[in-house]
């Protein structure tokens, strides 16, 4: 049977065209997209969880979801249009308001993944400050590139805002650009507080007490390491087992404290107590949450550590009023038994932070909550005069003497701005020096990087610091005494011994914009 060709082919549709269009920003994906990669960092995603990609693409990112065991669907108005998408514990629309023109059909389309979530939103979108090289026409609220498709680019702050006015819900920031979206608010501040604790302070406990009670004591031991408190009837499993062995769990800490002493376990109490201020400051810009809105075990947290939680909110209230206070900030760098502290900024490792004094670590929280987290962050710098947080990148920090610095993110909180800058294609890269002042003293890489400076020291390396905050300088200064670095060592070059190759190698990438030839980490400290 011969079909009938219609007399006249219709024309296709204005959004017939959009959405060829928007087909074409599809990428071909050789790892899990960088929002997914993010959720799964912060526990969002287990094998447990059912995850709904909502403009899914080619699908890149189910199959490797799937093949870690997560079950996942996804629907794609141009490349997976069979079915219809389903609610899933976690709804991924990731790059996908940031290629649609239509303002109304954008938001029309972040409030339809909404309605699928029922756990958390996942939304990410283009940054104006990563855009790069793209180059277009002003199209609308975004641009045309030159291949046809639209880009809507977003500032950090923008996108918050926009998902927040537009669905009514509180957002929280996960990185750049991409937030998440909560359905329940008690596990938003799961999520906050889980982030704060970067580090569990451990107490030296003898390994023959926890042998001479099969363990027993392990599990009351890291509850109070993770709470700074004694448990509660109903917190802790081997509960109803100390009271037998040792009366109560209070008996059963009083004969911990008796081995270890008072000291460890009062500064575990202290860090546990930063923690909740820290938190609760910074709870002050999205609305405090009230204390029926906070995990139960949290708001026991703050009745134990803080006696009510209104005395609480009153010690947030005055830490957060200080990081204003220029001299309280000054003296708390200059206090801090951490990091490298000049007249006007405070510089730390990003692994020694929750070590600053609490003012310190509320000024990197605020910022924080403007641009998420930054996992490539290596060194943390915190102005004291103006409300400004710079998050330096040196991928080579453990590996390399005097690592290269790849790029920064400097987020003005006056401004609600993050500007990035991109070092990995600069002909003479900024370095760093005394990588072991940015490190806490419990580090272990401390002691292998204070070798190497003192050995830096006796070989004069430093008497005129003018110029070693570049790569070349440094080098030509290195070979200039005859040397060379093997490892984190500095060795003298024999006499006929030719210079070997040198220590340090200029990252390259697929950015190669130039960037101001300054750098504000410190080169120097006498």
């Amino acid at each position: 049977m011969l079909l009938q060709m219609p007399a006249t082919v219709p024309e296709p549709s204005a959004a017939d065209a959009e959405l060829r269009l928007r087909a074409r920003t599809a990428l071909h994906r050789k790892s899990l997209s960088r929002p997914l990669r993010q959720a799964c960092n912060d526990d969002l995603i287990e094998p447990s969880t059912t995850v709904l990609d909502y403009g899914c693409g080619r699908g890149g990112d189910l199959a490797r979801l799937r093949r870690a065991g997560v079950a996942c669907m996804g629907w794609d108005p141009a490349h997976r249009r069979r079915g219809s998408p389903g609610p899933a514990d976690v709804v991924n629309l990731g790059f996908v308001v940031n290629v649609i023109e239509d303002p109304a059909e954008r938001a029309r389309t972040l409030r339809s993944a909404w309605s699928f979530a029922k756990r958390v939103l996942i939304v990410s979108a283009r940054l104006r400050s990563d855009a790069g090289d793209l180059a277009g026409v002003p199209f609308r609220d975004g641009i045309r590139t030159s291949t046809g498709t639209f880009q809507k680019l977003f500032a950090q702050d923008e996108l918050r805002t926009w998902v927040e006015s537009t669905l009514g819900e509180r957002v929280a920031v996960a990185g750049p650009g991409i937030v998440y979206v909560f359905r329940d608010p008690v596990t938003a501040q799961e999520w906050t507080l889980r982030r704060l604790r970067r580090v569990r302070r451990r107490a030296p406990v003898s390994r023959s007490l926890l042998a001479r009670h099969d363990g027993l004591l392990a599990p009351l031991i890291a509850f109070i390491e993770e709470r700074g408190r004694l448990p509660r009837d109903g917190e802790l499993e081997q509960s109803t087992e100390l009271k037998r062995v040792f009366g109560s769990p209070r008996a059963a800490f009083a004969t911990v404290r008796r081995v270890t002493g008072t000291e460890p376990w009062d500064e575990i109490r202290e860090l546990r107590s930063r923690d909740l201020l820290v938190f609760l400051a910074l709870a002050r810009f999205g609305g405090r949450p009230r204390p029926k809105d906070l995990p139960d075990a949290v708001r026991l947290d703050v009745r134990d550590l803080f006696g009510s939680h209104r005395a609480a909110c009153e010690q947030a209230d005055r830490l957060l009023l200080a990081i204003a206070d220029h001299d309280r900030m000054r003296a708390a760098a200059d206090a801090s038994s951490v990091g490298w502290a000049s007249s006007t900024a405070m510089c730390v490792h990003a692994d020694a932070i929750a070590e600053l004094p609490p003012v310190l670590r509320v000024l990197d929280g605020v910022a924080r909550q403007l641009v998420g987290e930054l996992p490539s962050a290596t060194v943390v710098k915190l102005s004291l005069g103006t409300p400004t947080v710079t998050y330096f990148e040196y991928p080579d920090f453990d590996r390399v003497p005097h690592p290269t610095l790849a790029s920064a993110y400097e987020v003005s909180l006056d401004r609600l701005d993050c500007v990035y800058r991109d070092y990995s294609g600069h002909d003479d890269p900024p370095i760093l020096h005394r990588k072991e002042i940015l490190l806490s003293t419990s580090d272990p890489r401390r002691a292998r990087f204070a070798r190497l400076t003192r050995q830096e020291q006796r070989a004069g390396l430093y008497r005129d610091p003018a110029g070693i905050g570049r790569r070349s300088e440094w080098q030509r200064r290195v070979e200039s005494v005859g040397a060379y670095y093997r490892g984190h060592r500095l060795v003298r070059r024999g006499p006929n011994q030719s210079t070997p190759t040198r220590h340090d190698r200029s990252r390259s990438g697929t950015r190669t914009r130039r960037v101001p030839e300054t750098t504000a980490i410190p080169v120097n400290r006498q």
